[in-house]
């Protein structure tokens, strides 16, 4: 994910750190979350997040005087990463009136702009499975759904859901310097291998450190974190994308210097991960009508997101090798906008999609090169971590996002406008000043078998809408599978039944979307008039 977070702090510094402080009490705000089955049944899960360790007051282990002030380490206390791991403790956070994070059952709310006695600038949270454990996902043959709401979001902010390939524990166990983890929002790691972290595996990333030009709250070490990265949603009111980022090695790794690449090295291909990713934005494919204020997807009032991780095998154990994407609005099934850009067809992620993208946009393919739907596979086996955040762009004003980019290319030229936000947009000093009220808020969120999450037209549903119709006829592929994410929370739950889309209806026939057929299917294969059982592949037949 291309992007710097600022924090403004004025009286305490916010840092990834390994000690744990007790100035401040550490409580981790509830969110609830549902995994569903095949039917329509979910289980209501009671997690909670955490803030990330780059926020938090980062002070001496024996008193609390700061670790770090502004963009700069203290000299006594930091000499080196070692020593300064040990002479620093992180503490607790004030979620809501320091950080403008609040949550109410399944909702959660992040405020762009937050002052009380220190300001402070956008978030970052992670899914807890229980206090101490991140909760982990693994999406094969599964589909991943939450409702949003990005109304305000101007141009330059980045409301971002994604996955991220940490460490369960944040790296607790693994490394004896760190006596933090998940607890306190340690091992944070994505494609752009982030070397503005403050501590990585256990040390701090004190050496080599250089104070940001334009941000007087940031810098970089010498270190980077990197891993697989899968944007399922990165978004303001005007643009949006959904962009699998692969990488040599997906769980978390450290590298060093310019050998990570990214964007706070001098070439940004140098390291091991995709730092551009294979994405879907509906304008930059062509549809500039699809998404935005007023538009077919409209981003003046709540939607839901669906996003589906196809396999070859159309089952948990087999390679993913498509990504597709639906909203749910007012009742309505709206499918991804299809792509019009010459040479590049289809409305969902596939290899050939993504060869085709590089060519046309004349692009850099590093999600080949770094190995793909194989390594996306890989970093979902392993179990991904999901983030949510709200973020200014203090690299380049989020004009990659929601404007053109580059800015000395040509608009016209396929691949470069993005968006319809001014080349002059985005400026965190602009809109930290003009849209400190912005906010996003994420709900609902919903993992299960494909079909399971959301009422693709066969009436109430279990998604956000109460009844749903198709918007077109474009084909959608749903692949069948029993499977669930690979890990579920461990606090108690409650089951709570809902009347989700379901393989037939009451007179034995299948609705439109629904599955009729494949090698482990024992429903229906009667589709509703006027539909027709389509093939898909063996283990895959739909109603279309």
């Amino acid at each position: 994910m291309s992007y710097t977070i600022t924090l403004i702090a004025l009286l305490a510094s916010f840092a990834h750190s390994q000690q744990i402080g007790t100035l401040t009490a550490e409580v981790h705000p509830s969110l609830t979350w549902q995994t569903c089955t095949t039917g329509g049944t979910c289980t209501t899960n009671n997690g909670k997040i955490v803030l990330d360790a780059n926020w938090r007051w980062l002070h001496s282990t024996t008193s609390s005087t700061n670790c770090y002030t502004g963009n700069t380490w203290d000299a006594t206390l930091c000499p080196d990463d070692v020593t300064c791991a040990a002479n620093c403790a992180l503490d607790g956070a004030s979620y809501e009136s320091t950080y403008g994070i609040t949550t109410s059952g399944d909702s959660l709310r992040l405020n762009f702009v937050t002052t009380a006695s220190q300001k402070n600038v956008g978030s970052r949270v992670y899914l807890l499975a229980d206090d101490t454990t991140y909760q982990e996902f693994n999406l094969l043959a599964q589909e991943f759904t939450f409702d949003v709401d990005v109304s305000n979001l101007p141009c330059g902010l980045n409301g971002a859901l994604y996955m991220s390939a940490m460490d369960a524990d944040g790296g607790l166990s693994e490394y004896s310097g760190n006596k933090a983890g998940a607890a306190y929002g340690v091992g944070y790691c994505d494609s752009q291998c982030p070397r503005d972290l403050k501590f990585i595996n256990g040390e701090a990333n004190v050496e080599g450190w250089v104070p940001s030009s334009n941000n007087v709250n940031t810098g970089i070490g010498d270190h980077g974190s990197c891993c697989a990265e899968m944007d399922i949603w990165e978004a303001n009111s005007i643009s949006a994308a959904l962009t699998p980022h692969s990488a040599d090695t997906a769980s978390q790794t450290m590298c060093i210097e310019d050998a990570c690449g990214g964007a706070d090295s001098a070439s940004r291909y140098a390291g091991t991960t995709d730092p551009d990713g294979c994405d879907f934005n509906s304008y930059r494919m062509g549809n500039t009508t699809f998404y935005g204020p007023g538009l077919t997807v409209d981003t003046n009032s709540v939607f839901t997101v669906v996003t589906q991780f196809l396999t070859d095998t159309g089952t948990a154990t087999g390679t993913m090798n498509e990504i597709k994407r639906f909203y749910v609005q007012n009742g309505v099934v709206i499918p991804n906008s299809e792509s019009t850009i010459a040479g590049v067809t289809g409305n969902s992620i596939t290899t050939a999609f993504c060869d085709a993208q590089k060519i046309a946009f004349n692009n850099t393919n590093d999600f080949a090169t770094h190995g793909g739907f194989t390594s996306m596979t890989a970093a979902m086996n392993d179990g991904m971590v999901l983030v949510l955040s709200l973020w200014d762009d203090y690299a380049v004003d989020l004009l990659w996002l929601d404007s053109d980019y580059p800015t000395t290319a040509n608009p016209a030229d396929p691949g470069i406008a993005r968006g319809t936000c001014s080349t002059s947009s985005g400026v965190p000093a602009t809109v930290e000043a003009d849209d400190p009220n912005a906010y996003v808020i994420y709900s609902n969120i919903k993992v299960g078998p494909i079909g399971s999450t959301f009422n693709s037209g066969s009436g109430s549903g279990s998604g956000s809408s109460s009844s749903s119709s198709v918007a077109t006829s474009a084909t959608t592929l749903k692949t069948s599978t029993s499977s669930k994410a690979s890990t579920t929370s461990s606090k108690a739950a409650t089951t709570t039944t809902t009347s989700a889309t379901s393989t037939s209806t009451a007179s034995g026939t299948v609705p439109h979307w629904g599955q009729c057929g494949g090698l482990t299917y024992t429903g229906s294969t009667v589709c509703a008039s006027p539909y027709t059982c389509t093939y898909s592949n063996p283990y895959y037949s739909q109603c279309l």
